[in-house]
């Protein structure tokens, strides 16, 4: 395995690319986005207004944009942003089941602080649950359903309340430097089928694991001409207002009591991420270990390197500590939620693992490079 020798990123699972130096391309665009000045942010966030602008003016409904939320940092920032700048939005929310008690609540506060309507869907539970189970077993990813659920909902309210513009957050460029920020990257249809849903669609799964098209009747994405024809369009506040979570959580806990995780989480060392979803920190990250050799420990690390808030080897220790961890306490949950053994678990898992990055020692126990074999080999 390669790593990076500016963040803690392996080559493997983000597709990341490696100049001559060994520098990932996550930290190239990153150190692009660097050069920025503060007045080309303004421009940028002249930008945004004027798209606003243009929503507000040719929207039908009573909205003038869609945030789609689930009552996170994130979430309340967006929120925050749009609110600021005058603007008058529904949030609308995919509710996974997943919740932390503080998530929820940050979730349930967010139509009385912001002063906004909210749209909550959320699927029958016993559907879940099948879903959770069948997509595991399909891909090693029982977070499917969240992934293509925050992504499809917001699509679909767009139709219902005639408001054609959503605004997402984080940009898509932050995590593989698939995209410089010079291209005002969009979200778009293809990018949710191929990379949140891992190119599965509803199809594949009715009729299995006790599946029927009930269980899966929100799980449908507009046609290519009912997104033209409606004029749908999803920006991202990341590529018009300079993006640091650590900055904008200071913010929304001040401002509007946003609650952080009470308890830390075993996988990482933040406590301010995935709190409406406690397998996305817990073993659904667990299964970007056991697939690719690297967990979310990484990626927070590796932004907070880029951002200044840690050296490379701070972010080394931090992620010999957490990337490895096995979550016993969210897997437990999660096992009784679908009535699954952890042997099953184990044995499911094991059929996902990237060969690249894993092979068996003469004990038959899993190893594979780490980074600082990596280094002292440099």
């Amino acid at each position: 395995m390669n790593y990076c020798t500016k963040c803690v990123y392996p080559q493997s699972g983000v597709n990341l690319d490696f100049d001559d130096d060994g520098v990932c391309s996550s930290c190239a665009v990153y150190e692009d986005a660097a050069e920025i000045t503060a007045d080309a942010w303004s421009k940028r966030k002249e930008k945004l207004v004027r798209i606003l602008e243009e929503a507000r003016s040719t929207t039908p409904g009573d909205y003038d944009c869609i945030i789609p939320v689930g009552g996170g940092k994130d979430s309340y920032w967006q929120a925050h942003v749009i609110k600021e700048l005058g603007f008058d939005p529904l949030l609308v929310t995919y509710h996974g089941n997943n919740y932390l008690p503080e998530g929820q609540s940050n979730l349930d506060r967010m139509a009385e602080v912001f002063n906004c309507d909210h749209y909550i869907f959320h699927p029958g539970v016993e559907s879940l649950k099948k879903i959770n189970k069948l997509t595991f077993s399909m891909m090693g990813d029982m977070n499917w359903h969240n992934h293509a659920g925050i992504r499809i909902i917001p699509m679909q309210a767009a139709l219902r309340f005639q408001t054609p513009l959503f605004i997402w957050g984080e940009t898509p460029w932050d995590i593989s430097g698939m995209y410089s920020a010079d291209d005002y990257a969009e979200f778009n249809k293809r990018m949710v089928f191929e990379h949140d849903m891992r190119g599965y669609s509803r199809s594949d799964m009715i009729g299995k694991g006790g599946l029927t098209e009930r269980d899966l009747r929100w799980c449908r994405m507009p046609s290519d001409e009912e997104y033209a024809a409606n004029k749908l369009r999803g920006i991202y506040i990341g590529n018009f207002i300079d993006w640091d979570p650590i900055i904008q959580t200071k913010v929304i806990i001040e401002k509007y009591g946003w609650e952080p995780a009470r308890l830390p989480f075993e996988r990482t060392y933040r406590n301010f991420s995935n709190l409406d979803d406690m397998h996305e920190n817990g073993i659904h990250d667990y299964m970007k270990w056991i697939k690719f050799g690297y967990g979310r420990c990484s990626d927070h690390a590796s932004k907070d390197i880029r951002k200044g808030y840690l050296d490379r080897d701070e972010a080394i220790k931090l992620v010999e500590k957490y990337d490895h961890v096995k979550p016993y306490r969210d897997l437990n949950r999660w096992l009784s939620y679908v009535d699954m053994s952890e042997d099953e678990f184990d044995c499911i898992a094991d059929t996902f693992r990237d060969h690249r990055v894993w092979s068996k020692d003469e004990k038959g126990d899993w190893i594979k490079d780490d980074i600082r074999s990596f280094d002292s080999r440099r």
